[in-house]
C-alpha cells in the first residue's frame, strides 16, 4: 500500500515492512563507505509506543515532501530483503 506519494521522478522512497501484520520496521536506501546506497534499517516500531512510529513517518513527510512511503505486508521479512533489498 502507497502511504504516502512523493515527486514522480527524484523522490526519495521509504519501505515499512509489515511481517504478518505486526509491528513495522522502516527501511531506506543510505550511502555506504563505498559511495553505494544500500537498504538500512532506519527505525523499528516500538511494541509499547506503536504512535511513536507513526509520528515518525509524519515528521519524514513533512521534513520532505517528495518522498514515496510504501507499506508491505510479508510473510518473513529477513527473506524478503534478503531476496529483494540485499543487493542495494
Amino acid at each position: 500500500m502507497v502511504l504516502h506519494k512523493g515527486e514522480r521522478d527524484g523522490g526519495t522512497v521509504l519501505i515499512v515492512i509489515l511481517e504478518n501484520q505486526s509491528l513495522g520496521i522502516l527501511y531506506e536506501r543510505m550511502p555506504d563507505v563505498d559511495g553505494r546506497r544500500k537498504w538500512r534499517v532506519s527505525k523499528s516500531q516500538v511494541i509499547d509506543n506503536k504512535q511513536e512510529f507513526e509520528d515518525y513517518l509524519s515528521r519524514r513527510m513533512q521534513q520532505d515532501p517528495d518522498v514515496w512511503i510504501v507499506e508491505l505486508t510479508v510473510a518473513d521479512r529477513e527473506r524478503f530483503v534478503r531476496d529483494n533489498l540485499s543487493a542495494g
